[in-house]
């Protein structure tokens, strides 16, 4: 370990400077003047989440959850995942009115957990970005190609071959292009861009409404009442929700998919004109109005048609073609194509900015940081992560990929909500005046640990030691989390199956994790005030905390180790440049240096002082002995 630090120019801190070179925080105060231009009103934001947040899925989800999971019952299970979705968006909106800087959970962790997990989740935030916009202009090149009857396919297939396993059967230029282009219109101003995609977002949102307006003259509500004589043998018992409530639940973790996105909101907090305000406003809006379009849709598809005839990859147009309306077919087509670009621009607007927002801090290369002085935009960022992800998309098959980008959506979402916890439970040094009086703590030496695990006392100021029980009690939190998914996991499939020992373990688990929940409400609160704060705190975040963990554990092993291994690569970064040149440690370093010039010009000036004085006393005596 020693070599180690040694050879990037740093001495070995030992294990309490290691601790805290990794654990360094970012003040959230940091006075740092931002160099982007502010013109995002919330109306851009709220314009730039449902864009970012209702792509392609609109168009298909419904059909597919409906047809597999949970019949017309598809609302309900939309209507738990835009719960479960605005639970996460609520600590989003805190965090984006707290620290109105571009990053989104990059930055937040930064200013509670640290500088090393920051840089995980930064770098994780890179990789589901990256491979998200990859895969859209991915999907936006295949659906085009199939309008044109695989022109483009045949054509570079025959003459760009590419007969390498894991990478696509030719070069895909045109999804090269697309990228290339969208970069170029991100960097050339992000009020220009915003533009573009509000253009694209008014179009699909255009779209949404004339299906549901079209499909409501065909809908009846047979079609949610069905028999299970007339259901064919596999697709359920009928009726309105034909897979019972855990079809409905394990449908809605699908459709929680569907309101992924809406992050992007949060990483243009510092391009924002009154982020404090306009974040929270768009956050919210944007989820409602994403699950009023999926209600709809789905709402209309399921009552136009039989859940069990529902097409899987286009619904919409299957049951327009049933009813031979050929021209709503066309329509759908364009507000699918509108909403892939949308969904681009909402995976390669934020890339950037974390990337920026990183090289900010040190902890990525100084060039990436630079901005243009014309368009107040992270230039070079923005060129950079375009090229790469234009790169993806043409040569790399994505399909097996494609949980990669759900993956780091979920640990976000996670550590947001995590970090909602620590700083709403944060210790403060200042007094807490209330009707006129100040309030004083309690004696926490007197106190026994049960005392001070439910705050017995009722004290209301919060101290380093129940800042740290917090923190402690969150852990447990997320290990209790993880222990309660896999308990869980045997409820699902077939509740016939569930044994004796199993109810047992979720009978302990379930109580443990409320009372743990339980421990934190009671702990005293942080007494910031914020332009937003969550309501139902610890509650809501734990909620939260709990779906995004159930829904990472559910990820396939071969998405866990292709994430370790971009971790892997992640953590040579760290270690051998963003670690010695953070930002925070050039800081403290120079903090180091003026208190020890300060220090050695004190001495020296004591001296000089000491000097005079001894030379003031000792001249008259000198004067007097020359004299005699």
């Amino acid at each position: 370990m020693n070599e180690f630090f040694e050879s990037i120019g740093m001495p070995f801190p030992g294990l309490r400077g290691i601790y805290h070179v990794l654990s360094r925080k970012k003040p959230i105060e940091d006075s740092n003047e931002s160099k982007l231009a502010k013109v995002l009103s919330a109306f851009d934001l709220t314009t730039l989440g449902i864009g970012s947040t209702l792509g392609v899925g609109v168009y298909v989800l419904a059909g597919q959850v409906s047809k597999i999971y949970a019949g017309p019952a598809v609302i309900f299970s939309f209507l738990i995942a835009a719960i479960a979705s605005i639970f996460a968006g609520l600590c989003y909106a805190e965090f984006g009115a707290r620290v109105p800087r571009a990053g989104s959970a990059y930055i937040y962790s930064y200013v509670t957990i640290g500088e090393f997990i920051a840089f995980i989740i930064g770098w994780n935030l890179i990789l589901e970005y990256a491979i998200g916009s990859a895969s859209v202009v991915k999907g936006l090149s295949s659906y085009l190609d199939n309008l044109c009857g695989h022109a483009m396919e045949k054509f570079l297939g025959t003459h760009l071959p590419m007969n390498i396993d894991g990478l696509n059967a030719y070069p895909d230029i045109f999804a090269f292009g697309v990228t290339i282009i969208f970069s170029w219109a991100i960097a050339f101003g992000v009020k220009e861009s915003t533009r573009l995609n509000t253009a694209f977002t008014l179009l699909n949102l255009s779209v949404v409404l004339f299906v549901i307006i079209a499909g409501l003259f065909k809908v009846t509500t047979k079609n949610w009442t069905l028999p299970k004589s007339s259901i064919p043998e596999g697709y359920g018992e009928g009726g309105f929700a034909p897979y019972g409530f855990a079809g409905i639940i394990r449908g809605a973790a699908i459709c929680f998919y569907g309101f992924i996105g809406f992050d992007c909101i949060a990483t243009a907090g510092e391009e924002a004109k009154n982020p404090k305000k306009s974040i929270p406003f768009a956050v919210i809006a944007s989820l409602a109005m994403v699950f009023l379009a999926y209600f709809g849709i789905s709402t209309v598809l399921t009552m136009m048609l039989p859940y069990y005839e529902q097409d899987e990859s286009a619904p919409l147009v299957h049951v327009f073609s049933i009813y031979g309306w050929t021209a709503p077919q066309y329509i759908v087509s364009i507000g699918a194509i509108c909403a892939m670009c949308t969904s681009l621009m909402g995976s390669m607007f934020p890339l950037p900015r974390i990337v920026y927002a990183m090289a900010t801090d040190g902890l990525l290369f100084q060039f990436m940081a630079e901005i243009s002085s014309k368009h107040k935009t992270p230039l070079n960022s923005t060129l950079l992560t375009g090229f790469l992800t234009g790169a993806f998309a043409a040569i790399f098959n994505l399909k097996q990929l494609m949980n990669m980008m759900s993956i780091g959506t979920f640990l976000a979402y996670s550590m947001v909500a995590a970090c909602v916890l620590i700083l709403r439970y944060e210790s403060t040094d200042r007094k807490i005046l209330a009707n006129g009086h100040t309030l004083t703590d309690y004696d926490e030496t007197k106190c026994s640990f049960w005392q001070l695990l439910f705050n017995s006392s009722r004290s209301i100021v919060p101290t380093k030691k129940t800042s740290h029980l917090v923190t402690m009690l969150i852990l447990m939190y997320v290990l209790q989390c993880i222990l309660l998914t896999q308990v869980l996991s045997n409820f699902e499939e077939n509740l016939s199956h569930v044994t004796a020992s199993d109810i047992v373990k979720l009978a302990v688990t379930l109580p443990l994790l409320i009372l743990t929940l339980y421990a934190i409400s009671r702990q005293p609160v942080s007494p910031a005030c914020l332009a937003f704060k969550v309501p139902f705190v610890p509650w809501v975040p734990g909620f939260s905390l709990l779906i995004n963990v159930y829904l990472m554990i559910k990820l396939d092993i071969m998405t866990w180790i292709r994430f370790s291994v971009w971790i892997a690569i992640g953590l040579i970064i760290f270690f051998s440049y963003s670690i010695r040149n953070s930002c925070l440690r050039m800081r403290r370093e120079m903090k180091i240096l003026t208190e020890s010039e300060s220090r050695d010009r004190s001495e020296i000036d004591n001296i000089s002082l000491q000097q005079n004085e001894r030379f003031t006393t000792q001249t008259p005596l000198m004067l007097m002995q020359s004299s005699i």
